[in-house]
């Protein structure tokens, strides 16, 4: 179960739209759905929560490029949320790198050449690890809305994206879309 909201900020306050992010499949798609939310080119937040596991922020500034925060890489891995955040600059990899297995060289039943089935479940593994479990991307997001690079570190998952809303002064505005 997962939550996203889109937060515009206009001349009279914040405007809180809840979002389905079904439709979007990459970065891209919702920089642009962001945008979309205040034709003005004010600043918009997309706050996304996961079964309290982790949440995201993803802050667009008019036509700049998007800036990113995730509370932790590798839960937000293992969510199709999580990994349309979870870019290669954000991660630290060269554009196009790939930590997953060879896909040229697996064996795709798992049984030939003497290889098991538990074998490919430790290749995962391995690949899930190149991802940290911790925060990742622009810790200072939202430093000049009044929220710390060292506050938004603390949030946990299961109430950060209400500590946000009420640091903004957007709470009420964020509950009626939740």
């Amino acid at each position: 179960m997962y939550f996203a909201a889109l937060l515009a900020r206009t001349e009279d306050g914040w405007e809180a739209s809840d979002t389905e992010l079904d439709d979007v499949e990459t970065l891209s798609d919702l920089a642009d759905l962001a945008r979309e939310a205040s034709p003005d080119e004010d600043t918009v937040l997309v706050l996304i929560e996961q079964e309290d596991s982790w949440f995201g922020v993803v802050r667009v500034d008019g036509e700049d490029d998007p800036r990113i925060y995730v509370s932790d890489a590798a839960a937000a891995r293992r969510s199709a949320y999580g990994e349309l955040l979870l870019t290669d600059e954000l991660l630290g990899r060269e554009p196009g790198t790939d930590d997953g297995p060879d896909l040229d060289a697996l064996d795709l039943d798992g049984t030939e050449d003497g290889e098991s089935e538990d074998d490919d479940d430790e290749e995962e593994v391995g690949a899930a690890d190149a991802v940290p479990h911790s925060p990742v991307g622009d810790s200072g997001i939202l430093d000049d809305l009044g929220i710390s690079e060292k506050e938004l570190r603390s949030l946990d998952a299961d109430d950060a994206l209400g500590t946000i809303a009420e640091a903004l002064g957007a709470s009420e505005v964020l509950e009626t879309v939740r």
